[in-house]
């Protein structure tokens, strides 16, 4: 069963537009968590509508704009007749960000997290060759910059990270190529946010990430396409591989 939310007023009537807001926000969530973790399982059928205004002690006027909001999000499909029924993972908008933080949230293998590196090693990649082939000496100048506050601030472990993560969107900004862009800023912002995503902390981090993020601007500044492309992909990958907790030891809370 899905969980019931806490008591609201009672439904003597329309609740407010926030009031409806607010709530359904909550029983948004609580639907998709309930999908990715399959508590409602791929092929399977939601409870009618009326079950879930019972359940959720909410109106029909809730349930129906959430059930349209899980269907934009591609998780569900509505056959009139039969039911909300839960369709295949492909169909799924992984990049909307309910549906990727609840993905990442519960992803006790760190099977996404390792999918989501391999896509932004890729994606990464490609623009820093881009980069180095196209970018401008402005664009190339914000990135230094960034990489200068990376070597300044390595005793700042949170105003490094900043810095780090700085120096990543200037490279996507500086590709021009706003999809690609698009997609890995998704991948790269929001599990940062997870603790899943920090699991180890090795003492050397800090200075393999310098001289990584060096390697990657030393590329760029040579207008070496294919090496930027490479220390990239390198440094994503193996930042990752870094912070990865080892099989079975997934016990952090997210």
């Amino acid at each position: 069963m899905l969980s019931m939310l806490p008591a609201t007023e009672p439904r003597a009537g329309v609740p407010k537009r926030g009031q409806i807001d607010r709530i359904g926000a909550r029983v948004l969530e609580e639907l998709v968590e309930s999908i990715v973790t399959g508590a409602v399982a791929i092929g399977e059928y939601l409870p009618p509508e009326q079950a879930l205004c019972d359940e959720f002690g909410v109106s029909r006027t809730v349930i129906r704009e959430c059930i349209k909001r899980i269907q934009e999000k591609g998780l569900v499909e509505v056959a009139q007749g039969r039911g909300t029924r839960v369709r295949p993972f492909n169909d799924w908008n992984v990049l909307d960000p309910l549906v990727f933080d609840s993905l990442v949230r519960h992803d006790e293998s760190l099977g996404v997290l390792d999918e989501v590196s391999v896509v932004r090693a890729a994606l990464e990649g490609v623009m820093a060759g881009e980069v180095a082939a196209t970018g401008s000496h402005e664009s190339r100048v914000q990135i230094q910059g960034h990489l200068h506050d990376m070597r300044r601030l390595q005793d700042d472990n949170p105003a490094f990270l900043e810095a780090d993560m700085q120096f990543h969107l200037s490279v996507m900004a500086a590709s021009k190529n706003q999809i690609a862009a698009t997609i890995a800023r998704s991948f790269f912002v929001r599990p940062r946010q997870s603790a899943r995503w920090d699991g180890n902390n090795p003492v050397d981090a800090v200075p393999r990430t310098l001289a990584e993020h060096e390697r990657v601007f030393e590329a760029i500044e040579a207008g070496d396409s294919a090496a930027a492309r490479v220390a990239m992909e390198e440094h994503i990958l193996g930042s990752w591989r870094r912070r990865r907790l080892p099989d079975g030891a997934h016990h952090l809370s997210p």
